[in-house]
């Protein structure tokens, strides 16, 4: 194995082509993150010309101190069988994290555990010390060592049937409600950054400001790596369908009551009018919206993401208004149908917990992820490779305070609300 100076389009095509590549891998990723504080490094080794492993290594300055943490998120990208190629990264990494004053680097690898036994052995004989299998989204962890993805390489019936029942009956609700989603460009951000205000507020998170999805939409959506994606309700199309849903609920109804009087009739005629009574409500609210909005308002965005074959749900935001129209979920639909069409064949909703407690935090969330024929992709954790092993157990004992403030904050935002 030796060290090889490659191109930033060449370290790309190898990540959107391996099966361990990931969007936090692209060189694009890298640039987002300096907003952030994090300056990037690329390596890449390969035999006889050919590159067998890339990483991108980012760096940040510990506060007051002239050391930096170096991260290689969600890296090396390279074959975890093949011990020479992890050690030819492994060294170089280390040169350069030296250079960089790094007291460690650490990496967070796209391998499950399921496959990642040999991928296990080879880093810790190489000396990269295992933070071990905790939950998906402890705060032990920078990213979430268990997230949630769904198959998509499917046709849209088959993949709807793949929902949880429930949620399939919601899709297909939702798909006639007469929501609009639109791929809408940059100037679409402002409005997505409201509506993730609203989700801050609504759950109890900090938000990021516009620039913050500015920076990443400029940097990824050049090369088709970045889509935003809104969801608009428009008064008057909605208003003309529920005109024709509420006349085909008359007819049947005057058909019902010529008909004999019977059990079987009546439960027709009660569901008929229950039919008609929330129709009759939603049609009255869309006669206030074309009021106030006549050309509709925003209901929900998201960023769709792209690596290759992997797509990546990132940031969704919504608002509270008219919530009975399913916005989200008319958007997660079409989200995997585009992501399908331009050559995805998974699509990740981020990070979980494995079935959590209903009483969790992070209940709520596994319980959306898992109802859209989800598996759980069950990482094979964080680990440490020290170069400074006095600073590394200061700061690694200084993590827990930290942590510990950051929940005391989270709390007092959630009681706030």
């Amino acid at each position: 194995m030796e060290r090889m100076n490659i191109t930033n389009q060449e370290h790309d095509a190898f990540v959107k082509s391996h099966p361990n590549g990931d969007l936090l891998q692209l060189t694009q990723w890298g640039e987002t993150k300096k907003l952030t504080g994090w300056y990037s490094k690329r390596i890449a080794v390969g035999e006889n010309g050919e590159v067998k492993g890339v990483g991108q290594l980012l760096f940040k300055k510990i506060p007051k101190l002239p050391y930096t943490l170096c991260y290689v998120s969600r890296g090396f990208v390279t074959d975890y069988t093949n011990k020479l190629a992890l050690k030819a990264l492994r060294d170089e990494a280390i040169k350069v994290a030296k250079r960089e004053k790094a007291y460690a680097i650490k990496i967070d690898p796209d391998v499950e555990v399921n496959n990642g036994i040999e991928a296990l052995r080879h880093l810790r004989a190489l000396g990269f010390k295992h933070k071990g299998f905790k939950e998906g989204l402890s705060k032990d962890y920078i990213q979430p060592r268990m997230t949630m993805i769904t198959p998509i390489d499917k046709s849209d019936k088959e993949l709807i049937q793949s929902f949880e029942r429930r949620n399939r009956s919601k899709v297909r609700t939702s798909l006639k409600r007469g929501t609009k989603v639109e791929r809408a460009s940059r100037d679409g951000l402002k409005t997505f950054a409201e509506l993730m205000k609203i989700t801050g507020e609504r759950d109890g998170f900090l938000t990021r400001d516009v620039s913050y999805f500015e920076n990443i939409y400029d940097a990824l959506h050049p090369d088709g790596d970045a889509e935003l994606f809104l969801v608009k309700l428009e008064p008057k199309p909605v208003l003309q369908e529920l005109g024709e849903e509420l006349e085909k609920l008359r007819q049947e109804r005057e058909k019902l009551q010529n008909k004999k009087q019977d059990k079987k009739t009546q439960n027709k005629l009660n569901d008929n009018q229950n039919k008609t009574a929330k129709t009759e409500d939603l049609y009255k609210d869309m006669q206030e919206l074309e009021v106030q909005h006549p050309e509709g308002v925003y209901l929900s965005g998201a960023l769709l993401m792209f690596c290759g074959e992997k797509s990546y749900y990132l940031y969704g935001a919504s608002s509270n208004d008219y919530r009975d129209f399913l916005p989200n979920h008319h958007m997660q639909f079409a989200m995997m149908q585009y992501a399908r069409e331009h050559g995805a064949t998974t699509y990740d909703f981020g990070g979980t917990d494995n079935n959590p407690d209903k009483d969790s935090d992070h209940y709520g969330l596994w319980a959306f992820k898992k109802v859209w024929g989800t598996y759980l992709s069950e990482k094979i954790g964080e680990f440490d490779y020290v170069l400074n092993k006095p600073l590394y157990l200061a700061i690694e004992n200084l993590k827990p305070k930290l942590t510990n403030a950051k929940i005391k904050l989270s709390r007092k935002l959630k009681r706030k609300k």
